[in-house]
């Protein structure tokens, strides 16, 4: 049994797609279960409710053979620490109550790294990964950079204005991946029972790139001008807030942010085995532009 958290989400949703013609019989714990396509709701045994919840953790990890673990968004948490590590606590003893062999997290890169001591959002990731093997159980942690994904939040801009932003400077070559790509890494780990122990397996994209170097692919693929601006951290903050985050969010967001600016992402040293095969240019074809021109 391969249990799957967040199978309506981005990253969660494409897991279960990779991962439920394998075979194996396949679990999902969802708030909602509408949400799941309704050929998919047949297919896949449901647990409704949070897998931050210890009943649903109890009953949903009851005899897995594997986990994907994905802690959700939480931008108006009280507390990183509580969005992070206390979410995590229920499933870490359900982990060991329900037998859990193999679990496969996300989380980033920058273990190791001086800055990941004080880098928000990643340090809390991080920590959780730590918590998540003092269990005992076979870890995986996916360590990624940036998401190609994040830009679709700036499709009004770049259609509008033809301009994304950041607070990260404009020539910072730095990798990114896409989510698809995370989805089928996460899928082959959870489908190859021969591994054990602890350790990362980080996703970097084929390339490294700067946010100016994405201006011009994006213009290229458009066919318009596109251009990247960066802004000052005092500005991105100002825009967290404007959006409804809370205070400790934002504080775990600017902080990783920073971090990343400073070159955090760019300690992995690039392999082929952490090298996956979107490029930015596939993706901008085939994810952004749709949804940039219609």
């Amino acid at each position: 049994m391969i249990v799957i958290t967040t199978p309506t989400g981005a990253i969660g949703r494409q897991v279960l797609e990779n991962v439920v013609d394998s075979g194996e019989p396949v679990r999902v714990i969802v708030r909602d279960p509408s949400r799941l396509p309704s050929p998919m709701r047949e297919r896949v045994d449901v647990v409704q409710g949070s897998h931050g919840d210890s009943d649903v953790v109890a009953r949903a990890f009851e005899g897995a053979d594997a986990v994907f673990w994905l802690v959700p968004p939480s931008p108006r948490t009280e507390s990183i620490e509580a969005a992070y590590l206390e979410f995590t606590r229920p499933a870490c003893a359900a982990f060991k109550k329900g037998g859990v062999r193999r679990v496969v997290g996300v989380s980033a890169l920058g273990r190791g790294t001086a800055l990941a001591h004080n880098a928000g959002l990643v340090t809390m990731s991080l920590k959780m990964d730590d918590l998540i093997a003092s269990t005992g159980v076979n870890y995986r942690a996916l360590t990624m950079p940036s998401f190609m994904d994040n830009l679709l939040r700036q499709v009004e801009s770049i259609r509008g204005r033809g301009m994304f932003f950041s607070p990260i400077t404009g020539d910072l070559k730095c990798p990114t991946c896409a989510s698809r790509d995370i989805a089928t890494t996460a899928a082959k780990l959870l489908l190859d029972p021969s591994w054990s122990g602890r350790a990362d397996a980080p996703v970097l994209g084929p390339e490294d790139l700067s946010f100016n170097d994405m201006a011009a692919i994006m213009s290229d693929v458009f066919g318009r001008p596109v251009r990247f601006q960066q802004i000052p951290f005092d500005t991105f903050e100002t825009r967290l807030k404007e959006s409804g985050m809370s205070e400790a969010f934002i504080r775990g967001y600017v902080a990783m942010m920073k971090a990343k600016n400073e070159g955090l992402d760019n300690a992995e040293i690039r392999t082929a085995e952490n090298t996956t095969p979107t490029s930015f240019r596939r993706w901008c074809e085939e994810v952004l532009k749709p949804a940039v021109l219609g």
